[in-house]
This record gives structure tokens, sequence and C-alpha cells, in this order.
């Protein structure tokens, strides 16, 4: 599944991940490989992201403004303020404040 996050003025994270939670209006949820289509507002929280290994990450690629941090070698976590989430063809593009 691939993952970009962006804002009106940046692309903030964008990589090829395992999966993605994250926070929305009703709970927090999770999408996997394949997940059916879906379009949500988001809340403030984090979204906790799963990649396949650290070393498919590229720091130097990520925005300045995003401070992310590891829980383990594999999930990134990056907080947002609001935000607007679409799945559709195995790509999740995330609109963040």
């Amino acid at each position: 599944m691939y993952l970009e996050i962006v804002s009106p003025e940046a692309t903030f994270f964008s990589s090829e991940v395992e999966s993605v939670a994250v926070p929305g209006v009703d709970g927090e949820f999770q999408m996997l490989e394949n997940h059916a289509p879906i379009v949500s507002l988001l809340t403030a929280g984090t979204v906790k992201i799963r990649i396949h290994t650290k070393s498919h990450l590229d720091y130097d690629k990520l925005h300045p403004e995003v401070k992310p941090h590891m829980v383990d070698t594999k999930v990134l976590l990056i907080d947002i303020k609001s935000g607007t989430l679409e799945m559709k063809d195995n790509k999740a593009i995330i609109l963040a404040d």
C-alpha cells in the first residue's frame, strides 16, 4: 500500500507501507493493503505508520516540519491536528492540517 501525507503547502510523507492507523471522528481505525475505498474526516491525534523495514524509510525525504518518532523499528508516529483521508486503489492520501 502506498501512503502520502500532504498539506496545501507540502508533501510530508510519501512511501510504501504495510499499514496505517488514523484518528477518525468515531475513533481510531486501521487500513491494510487492498482496503476497500473510503473517505473519512480525521481529528487531532497520531497517524501510526507501519513500514516494511526501517531501511524503507528515507528520513532525508521527510518534510522538515514533520517530527516523527519511531515506536520500534517498524512503527512511525506523526501527529496531526485534523485532516481528510482518501483510500482508493491501494493508495491512501491524508490531507492534514
